[in-house]
């Protein structure tokens, strides 16, 4: 006699997930992007399309007989021949006060990170304080700090560091002077972020393998804040290279660099494709040097 099968309990249903993704949720994060992704095209994009566009136009072209877009590449060429001093200038000035920058800043973010104790707050305040005036203001406040007749200019006269007719202001120190004063501030930031990160015990430890100071540094500290050195630098170089109010209000009219020819031929001789060509070219010379620069001394933590 064989006895029949019991059937299986049947299973309960249940009740669904209302978290579970479906594809509403999972297209979420497309709609929260779209608006940044409008502002980069209206504002990033179209505007740079239509620079180059700009710089590809027939010289020939005026104001008032309009410009035709016909590829013309022989306007880098001539730009290049035109203005490559002043390109070359702006780039170097550049260079330099990056690296005041950075030397500067390395010592300062390093004393507030570590030396100041409970003033710290109060010292970052310091460094950020120079944002609450114009741009403008800041600079031309250089131009009495480094006048013929300021204080700074007699003490180095009467130690004999300058000549009686020798000055400052109106020339290449002048300008990277201001370079380095206001931008200072872009290095101090994410260096002081990137030191403040460091564990002393591994300080410590350096010196209980009999380290000195100098290769604690080079084999430690350096190594630890280097993101921090990296975004100090393209936060510095980038703007100073395209500056032009510095040299302007504190450099000579000699001494020109390219920011000053690209705002004069856009409104002043409105050539502009020439002053597209300009424009393409600082910019392709900066996206150049930062891939090479981040290529060669990134690092997977960029702050």
């Amino acid at each position: 006699m064989t006895s029949a099968a019991i059937p299986a309990p049947p299973q309960p249903k249940l009740p669904e997930n209302p978290r579970t993704p479906g594809r509403r949720s999972r297209s979420l994060p497309y709609y929260l992007i779209l608006p940044i992704a409008v502002w980069l095209a209206l504002f990033f994009i179209i505007p740079f399309v239509s620079l180059v566009a700009t710089s590809l136009y027939d010289p020939e072209g005026s104001v008032l007989t309009g410009y035709d877009m016909t590829w013309h590449f022989a306007n880098f060429g001539h730009v290049i021949s035109t203005y490559g001093s002043h390109l070359w200038r702006s780039v170097w000035w550049a260079l330099i006060a990056t690296a005041f920058c950075l030397v500067f800043g390395y010592i300062l973010a390093y004393t507030i990170a570590f030396k100041t104790g409970r003033w710290k707050n109060v010292a970052l305040v310091l460094v950020i304080a120079p944002f609450f005036t114009s741009f403008l203001i800041r600079t031309n406040a250089w131009k009495l700090i480094l006048g013929d007749q300021s204080w700074l200019v007699h003490t180095l006269q009467s130690l004999h560091i300058l000549g009686a007719d020798d000055r400052i202001l109106a020339t290449p120190v002048a300008a990277i002077a201001g370079l380095t004063y206001n931008y200072m501030p872009f290095a101090i930031l994410p260096l002081y972020t990137s030191i403040e990160k460091i564990d002393q015990r591994l300080v410590e430890a350096a010196g209980d393998l009999y380290a000195n100071a100098s290769k604690t540094f080079l084999r430690v500290t350096l190594p630890l804040t280097l993101p921090g050195v990296i975004s100090a630098t393209l936060l510095t170089f980038i703007p100073a290279v395209g500056d032009y109010i510095n040299a302007q209000l504190l450099g000579s009219t000699a001494d020109r660099v390219i920011g000053s020819d690209i705002q004069s031929l856009f409104t002043s001789t409105q050539d502009y494709a020439s002053a597209g060509a300009l424009s393409v070219l600082l910019l392709l010379i900066i996206l150049v040097s930062t891939l090479v620069y981040v290529r060669r001394f990134g690092t997977e933590e960029i702050l």
